[in-house]
């Protein structure tokens, strides 16, 4: 069945999240996703307001990494998410970006990725016996001291890399492309991963803006997007962007010059890296997405040119008119 979530981002004081989530499910909306960035609030304070203030939607972080926190945490954590929501959480894993800002440099990221992820699941299991890893060891004897820890709640894993994610197939539920509206991308990964014989669902999540002024929520999301479309461009194996191009938003965000860097995202690349305009824009992105692969859409932040109206339309407009031309 294909779904709709939203995510929202640990900038918001704490009181805050429960009434998001709460809008979001009566919406409609499939679930709710809170960002787990460095130097932004932990995500796991937001979901426990979101748990307590919803009942239907499924809700999670997106994502932790086992570089800035142990598996051990990431299992008690997620354990009281699930037991708080009456079992909805989900985890997302990725490998996490800007670790050298800590001066992180993981040596071998991808091992690390699935021995972390197997390691949490061997904690939710209330597994006794050792644990014994390359990069994580568990002495046994002993494990998670409390009850009714559901042993398999699905996990995410995020991730553009071949490598990655044949490594995390056996463990993820569904694989997540960051930053992106791409049909093509969805469409490439539901190739891949039908070749690998794996019922695993795709997700594709983006920056939004959605504003019945489509020329200045298209605007505003060319400035959310400035800094990590290089990024993502390097990674989408079905995008062929002029160098010129590519180079001059490459330079001008090397000089922080954001109003340079946004004249060299024309409308046309700006669809394939965010859901940007008006209702019936984002309408019909949403909707050549699913028809391009995709199993789950999560339209991110900022949402709109105000976060109210961005949730609002989303949800009274796009979630309506989009179930509907599904259920034709």
């Amino acid at each position: 069945m294909q779904q709709i979530t939203i995510a929202f981002q640990t900038d918001k004081p704490i009181t805050a999240y429960g009434s998001l989530g709460a809008k979001a499910e009566a919406y409609g909306f499939d679930g709710v996703s809170v960002y787990n960035d460095l130097l932004y609030q932990p995500a796991w304070l937001p979901l426990l307001e979101i748990a307590r203030q919803t009942n239907r939607i499924r809700i999670g972080p997106a994502a932790v990494n086992p570089f800035t926190s142990h598996p051990i945490n990431i299992a008690g954590n997620l354990a009281l998410l699930d037991a708080a929501s009456g079992s909805r959480a989900y985890c997302g894993f990725a490998r996490g970006a800007w670790l050298d800002f800590l001066g992180l440099n993981p040596q071998k990221p991808i091992s690390a990725l699935r021995e972390a992820m197997s390691c949490v699941r061997h904690l939710l299991r209330q597994d006794k016996s050792p644990f014994t890893g390359d990069h994580f060891q568990l002495q046994g004897g002993d494990t998670l001291r409390w009850q009714e820890i559901r042993s398999d709640i699905p996990f995410l894993l995020g991730s553009w890399g071949q490598k990655t994610i044949e490594a995390c197939l056996p463990l993820a539920a569904e694989i997540k492309l960051g930053g992106t509206a791409n049909p093509a991308a969805a469409q490439f990964l539901k190739s891949f991963l039908k070749k690998q014989a794996a019922n695993i669902g795709v997700v594709c999540g983006a920056v939004t803006v959605i504003d019945h002024d489509g020329p200045a929520a298209r605007d505003l999301a060319r400035r959310e997007v400035a800094l990590y479309l290089p990024v993502v461009a390097d990674l989408d194996p079905t995008l062929t962007i002029e160098p010129q191009r590519l180079n001059g938003i490459r330079e001008a965000m090397q000089r922080y010059d954001v109003e340079k860097a946004i004249t060299y995202v024309s409308d046309e690349l700006l669809t394939r890296f965010a859901f940007a305009g008006t209702p019936d824009e984002i309408i019909v992105q949403t909707l050549d997405l699913f028809e391009a692969g995709a199993d789950r859409i999560e339209f991110g932040t900022p949402h709109g040119l105000s976060s109210e109206n961005g949730l609002a339309l989303l949800g009274e407009i796009v979630l309506p008119n989009v179930h509907a031309a599904l259920s034709r």
